[in-house]
């Protein structure tokens, strides 16, 4: 069966839409600015189930997915357009306030304006649908496309940590009752916060040459890198959070950090000239890029293991 990206791919192609490949669409906005648009959708008991979240999570969380989309292409976040649809059942309760709550609460960090959006009735699941543009220098949004062989790779965080809490959840456990540190990996799952400020310090600085946010998984995500500039990648350290090895085993936290998602991390490449320019910044190198097309391996020790994308898929 092929996948969502494969259908995108074709797509693509089928339709000649060249500006679909990034985490937001660049468009033309004056002389000296261009507008980012990304747009994301949350589907209840696919992106997240009301027995183990809260409405002010999932407002939260729909505005950082898209908050990330932004962050990954350097952009500062300007405007945002929210729609949702929730059943009748639904409607009555105190649901769409206290979402909105968790909405304005992480719109609030950003002074980001809601523009419009929609109001709608389901027959039986909620439906969120989040828009956010931002604005970035004319010609310097930074592209997955831009990595040349010998560039080094960065994250921003650790990462294995959102998809270890959603086993978490899976298996019974609860934000509201569980200790200091399966909370924090459920809510990094829950309640993840995107690395706006780190992006727009990249570009500032103008350092990382390509760069996309962690959404599908550490391998699928630096796979789309790799597919963007015919390159490959050599993986020398794989940064897993470090919480997971308590709960989980070895095999099972490095499965975590390669295909678990929605650590919403930045993935960064840079000069090996300009890498003395990261100072101060909290990053992490994990890598370099090859000229080795689309062949992608994790060394460990004296072990090479050629990756495959491995993060989750919708079909």
């Amino acid at each position: 069966m092929r996948s969502e990206f494969e259908f995108i791919r074709n797509l693509k192609k089928k339709y000649d839409l060249e500006r679909i490949g990034d985490d937001c669409a660049v468009l033309p906005k004056d002389p000296k600015t261009d507008l980012v648009i990304t747009a994301d959708l949350l589907v209840e008991d696919i992106d997240f189930r009301l027995d183990w979240t809260r409405p002010e999570f999932i407002g939260y969380k729909a505005l950082a997915v898209s908050l990330s989309d932004v962050a990954a292409m350097g952009a500062t976040p300007k405007w945002a357009m929210l729609s949702i649809g929730v059943p009748g059942k639904v409607w009555p309760g105190k649901f769409v306030d206290k979402f909105y709550e968790g909405w304005f609460e992480l719109a609030a960090q950003y002074n980001l304006e809601l523009i419009g959006g929609d109001v709608s009735r389901t027959p039986e699941k909620i439906v969120v649908d989040s828009i956010v543009a931002g604005e970035v220098p004319k010609g310097k949004a930074i592209l997955r496309s831009g990595a040349k062989p010998g560039d080094l790779i960065f994250m921003t965080g650790a990462v294995g940590g959102a998809s270890g809490g959603l086993g978490m959840l899976e298996s019974g456990f609860r934000f509201s009752t569980a200790g200091k540190k399966r909370k924090r990996l459920i809510a990094r799952q829950l309640r993840p916060n995107p690395r706006v400020d780190i992006g727009n310090q990249l570009s500032d600085a103008k350092l990382a040459t390509a760069m996309i946010d962690i959404s599908d998984g550490f391998s699928s995500d630096l796979s789309h890198i790799c597919m963007a500039n015919g390159t490959g990648a050599t993986i020398t350290n794989l940064p897993a959070d470090s919480d997971l090895y308590e709960y989980f085993s070895d095999d099972a936290v490095t499965d975590l950090a390669l295909n678990g998602g929605e650590d919403f991390e930045l993935m960064f490449t840079v000069s090996p000239k300009r890498v003395s320019e990261l100072e101060g910044l909290s990053v992490i190198e994990v890598g370099v890029i090859t000229a080795d097309a689309n062949k992608i391996e994790l060394i460990r020790g004296e072990t090479a293991k050629h990756l495959r994308p491995g993060g989750y898929r919708h079909f």
